[in-house]
């Protein structure tokens, strides 16, 4: 049975290239990206799906003023298995991000363009390939007549981009009783170009708004002043200083430690002969999981005390981002120990667990219960001009996510 679905996955190159063109002409740009939502994007998967031969396809629908429809919409195919009781389920999102500047663009980003084995358009990766890999399974089960031993389930949600509020963490606690205890989780949507990384762990992530408040004069008279960017830049170079105090490592994750970041710094006054009376900066922190955020917020509101006593500043503090780390999947978890001895099948590599610094729409199903792994075979160049995808790999993954079907 497998060898015959793999015959129709590797005759499928032409589905992989008009499905890709299809969806990169699709700008599933969410509100907050300036576009209109997924909507569109949806309403052809769905009917793409359907005309598949797919037997159940709807859509769960996340209201949302923001947009021209109203909703954010996830869509939930499943191909029934022998064992009706368990879902194998491949996640991936339907929204993209802009193009950024159009002049590094060698083509209109919205028009797919064909090199060879390689894909070039905006999505083409982040996470077309996924959704594309997805319904070569979803193709070659109907076309070949095929049961697997368990549901095989398609779940293609909105928002993944700016949040998942109107995604996976909508269908999560909106809809519980859509996933079973014993199912399975594969999201397709982090990995690198060798096939070998396989993300079961994540740090925690706060990003942290310091708001710095001093009086601002003429620069010739300081002393009637108080200089909030030399306060700022006083708390900047302590940042560094958490790395001692939370130095917990666990080489897991790449790097195998927390970071803790001074990033974003926003403008101040306009001329050079003001003092400024308030600066703005931003510190990115990745934790490890066994620290608590709280613990971060509250040495770095000490060390902000001790500006203040200094500097005679007054410091507040926003949330851009808070979220703790989701428990890890385990090693021996069926959906890990299932899926590695297939990607090796596949590839013929050495798959290897790793924890990552970043957020995955992972972290919802794991915070759920349910044990979720992050894998795809990826390029790495999400949200770069020239965005690229491969077919060989599109269907080399889709074999490895049918093998996960049978025992």
């Amino acid at each position: 049975m497998l060898a015959e679905i793999n015959r129709n996955i590797e005759s499928s190159s032409q589905f992989v290239i008009d499905l890709q063109r299809a969806l990169t002409a699709i700008p599933a740009l969410g509100p907050i990206n300036g576009g209109p939502g997924e909507a569109d994007k949806a309403n052809f998967l769905s009917k793409f799906m359907r005309d598949m031969g797919i037997p159940s396809v709807r859509e769960l629908q996340a209201p949302d003023p923001a947009v021209p429809c109203g909703y954010r919409p996830n869509l939930v195919a499943v191909i029934p298995g022998r064992d009706t009781r368990k879902t194998c389920w491949i996640i991936s999102h339907l929204d993209i991000v802009p193009p950024g500047d159009r002049a590094l663009w060698r083509s209109d980003p919205y028009t797919l363009r064909v090199e060879g084995d390689i894909l070039i358009g905006r999505g083409v990766e982040d996470n077309q390939q996924g959704i594309v890999s997805s319904l070569l399974v979803a193709k070659a089960l109907v076309e070949s007549n095929i049961t697997p031993d368990m549901n095989y389930g398609v779940l293609l949600v909105a928002d993944e981009e700016t949040g998942s509020k109107y995604g996976l963490d909508y269908v999560v606690r909106k809809y519980p009783d859509l996933f079973g205890p014993d199912d399975l989780f594969l999201v397709p949507d982090f990995g690198g170009p060798d096939a070998e990384m396989v993300e079961v762990a994540e740090k925690s992530i706060l990003w942290l708004k310091v708001m710095v408040e001093g009086r601002q004069c003429h620069a010739s008279t300081p002393a009637a002043g108080v200089n909030s960017l030399l306060a700022a830049a006083d708390f900047i170079t302590r940042i560094p200083s958490l790395h001692q105090r939370f130095d917990a490592r666990d080489e897991l994750f790449n790097p195998p430690f927390s970071t803790f970041e001074p990033t974003k710094k926003e403008a101040n006054v306009e001329s050079v002969n003001i003092i400024p009376g308030r600066d703005v900066f931003y510190v990115d922190c990745r934790v490890m999981p066994n620290y608590r955020l709280e613990e971060i917020v509250e040495v770095i509101k000490t060390i902000g005390a001790e500006i203040e006593a200094k500097h005679g500043v007054h410091i507040t503090y926003d949330y851009v981002q808070f979220e703790q780390a989701a428990p890890a999947t385990p090693d021996d978890s069926e959906v890990v120990t299932r899926l590695l001895p297939r990607i090796r099948a596949v590839y013929g590599n050495q798959p290897k667990l790793q924890g990552i610094g970043g957020g995955t729409v992972a972290a919802y199903l794991r915070n759920a219960g349910h044990k979720a792994v992050v894998w795809a075979t990826l390029m790495h160049n999400a949200h770069q001009p020239n965005e690229r995808s491969s077919i060989s790999v599109s269907m080399k993954d889709a074999k490895v996510m049918a093998s996960m079907l049978f025992d």
